[in-house]
């Protein structure tokens, strides 16, 4: 912006604010009364249609599917991209922080006068960036799965047996996946890494029978899943046929 610009600019600024009116009372009047219009609306809603109680939380279930409220699901999702432990911060807190650092310090290193879309081409490019990624993570957090969903699908050696082995394949994923095995080891790219060992190819380094034996006398603190307190024998020939099948 030349000077010439810059004048006429604050000679249409000057003539506009003396035209308008201040900030108080007129704006904060419209705000507060808007304001106490919402909550209003709120409480009687409350009132007429009463909140959403569901049932009480059980800490032994490992069926449940912990979901947050939906304007923090892109922040859910987000977590969920990031999995290395060492970058959870940076993910839960890091990440929102810095964006409403820049956004309370946009006025200070945002000095042009121009306000037109198409005449800040950055401004609204990263804008648009920062809408759309917002509504996609918003989207892929609101249809993620539960947190013991296992996504492997059947390999073709298994397929080619028929649909026996392919259930069989199915029933052990689903047992898995129930079981808490993927709070300790790493199946696909479903699960932790650590501390247990990586289950991905677990067929390719244990045959059948000594991944049976694994679960059986387990190395602590892996529980114990076979015997009187294990699972039963349908579960527990399926788990071993899953894991290996795993190559």
């Amino acid at each position: 912006m030349n000077q010439r610009e810059k004048e006429e600019y604050l000679r249409e600024y000057s003539v506009l604010k003396s035209q308008g009116k201040p900030f108080f009372p007129y704006a904060v009047a419209k705000d507060g009364l808007m304001g106490c219009l919402v909550v209003a609306i709120i409480m009687a809603l409350s009132i007429v249609l009463g909140a959403e109680l569901g049932p009480k939380a059980n800490a032994a279930t490992t069926t449940y599917t912990p979901r947050p409220e939906w304007y923090f699901f892109f922040l859910f999702e987000l977590l969920r991209v990031i999995k290395p432990p060492n970058f959870v911060g940076l993910a839960t807190i890091g990440v929102p922080t810095i964006a409403m650092i820049l956004l309370f310090l946009l006025p200070f290193y945002d000095r042009g006068p121009e306000r037109h879309p198409l005449r800040r081409p950055v401004a609204t490019t990263a804008g648009i960036f920062v809408i759309c990624a917002m509504a996609y993570l918003t989207y892929l957090g609101a249809n993620a799965g539960a947190p013991t969903e296992n996504t492997i699908p059947a390999p073709a050696l298994v397929v080619a047996q028929g649909k026996a082995a392919v259930s069989e394949f199915y029933l052990g994923r689903s047992v898995v996946a129930q079981s808490g095995c993927e709070a300790c080891h790493l199946i696909g790219t479903n699960g932790n890494n650590g501390p247990g060992p990586e289950l991905t190819k677990i067929g390719d380094r244990l045959p059948a029978q000594g991944i049976a034996r694994t679960l059986v006398n387990p190395t602590q603190p892996m529980p114990s899943y076979g015997g009187s307190g294990g699972l039963p024998p349908k579960q527990f020939s399926a788990v071993v046929a899953f894991l290996s099948d795993l190559k």
